[in-house]
């Protein structure tokens, strides 16, 4: 990649680690439906916006916008609300580590899904890498002491915060069946595909948000909420596609997976700076170590220290 790639890359992984420190903030008044249905909606409404503004054509296909539907359920939906839920019990940094174990997912969705992306050697000792490095994170008590210090500490919040970790799990393993379902899309132009999964969830999301949150019943949002929103609309979400798929223009697929490693380092780095929270020796090495599985994955890093060494 040119320097310019690093740049996007780089700042693209801020944009999406953003996306766990907003979500921290707008916790304080909103419960978690509410949340992501404002993510989401906003987000559409700008996408939409562009589209129109560039004059962007849409697909004339029923069976493509019926797909969106599927799409907006396993790329928005379920991740968005599994991983802004299990913010309420543990850190942001601890669930950005957690949804880094995206990659080792959809490689093996991928294996079972497709007939031209089979796992291979090196690829399965990543994939094993990457989920020791999962048992380390998730296979600790400690681990719950990483819950923010304004949630509840109950008995019943404590058993919520063991939990809490595969919750995000789950959304990883959802996020690796949207990558597959969506190479259906390859002929769609990007950004009609992330402003059609949005406006799907956000239409799906709805009822849920009366039947469950009832947020008319909630006190006013104050105004950290407020931009909290704001930003994990506009710049976490919004903003996040349209750079994303200018990177992957520009760079290709291969190189954006990059981003992967850069995500829980911009999380960690936003909640430490802003939000006091630390994390468990045992989260670190987990991190690392889920990092290391994705770089077997990845092959590059591995191959650059053999060059350099020898």
């Amino acid at each position: 990649m040119d320097g310019i790639s690093w740049v996007l890359l780089l700042v693209l992984s801020l944009l999406w680690g953003g996306s766990f420190f907003f979500t921290e903030i707008a916790l304080q008044d909103l419960p978690p439906f509410t949340l992501v249905l404002a993510r989401v909606a906003l987000a559409s409404v700008i996408l939409w916006l562009v589209i129109i503004i560039r004059h962007i054509r849409l697909p004339q296909s029923h069976a493509i916008w019926g797909s969106f539907l599927i799409m907006g359920l396993l790329n928005n939906l379920l991740p968005f609300s599994l991983i802004v839920w299990s913010q309420t019990y543990i850190a942001g940094g601890l669930a950005a580590i957690l949804n880094a174990t995206t990659p080792l997912f959809t490689l093996l969705i991928a294996h079972i899904a497709t007939d031209n992306e089979k796992l291979t050697r090196r690829k399965v000792v990543g994939v094993i890498t990457g989920f020791i490095g999962v048992l380390i994170v998730t296979g600790i008590p400690s681990f719950t002491a990483l819950a923010p210090e304004t949630h509840t500490t109950t008995e019943n919040s404590l058993s919520l915060t063991a939990i809490a970790p595969f919750a995000v799990l789950i959304a990883a393993i959802s996020y690796g069946c949207a990558s597959v379902f969506g190479r259906r899309f390859k002929n769609t132009p990007p950004i009609v595909t992330a402003a059609g999964q949005t406006t799907a969830s956000s239409l799906m999301l709805l009822p849920l948000v009366v039947l469950i949150d009832a947020p008319w019943t909630l006190p006013f949002p104050t105004l950290p909420t407020w931009l909290a929103v704001a930003g994990i609309a506009s710049i976490s979400t919004a903003l996040a596609y349209i750079l994303y798929f200018k990177l992957l223009a520009r760079a290709g697929a291969s190189n954006l997976v990059l981003v992967t490693f850069l995500i829980p380092i911009s999380a960690i780095f936003l909640g430490f700076s802003f939000l006091n929270e630390a994390l468990a020796r045992d989260d670190i090495v987990g991190m690392l170590t889920i990092g290391l599985g994705l770089a077997i994955i990845d092959g590059r890093p591995l191959a650059w220290l053999r060059k350099t060494a020898f």
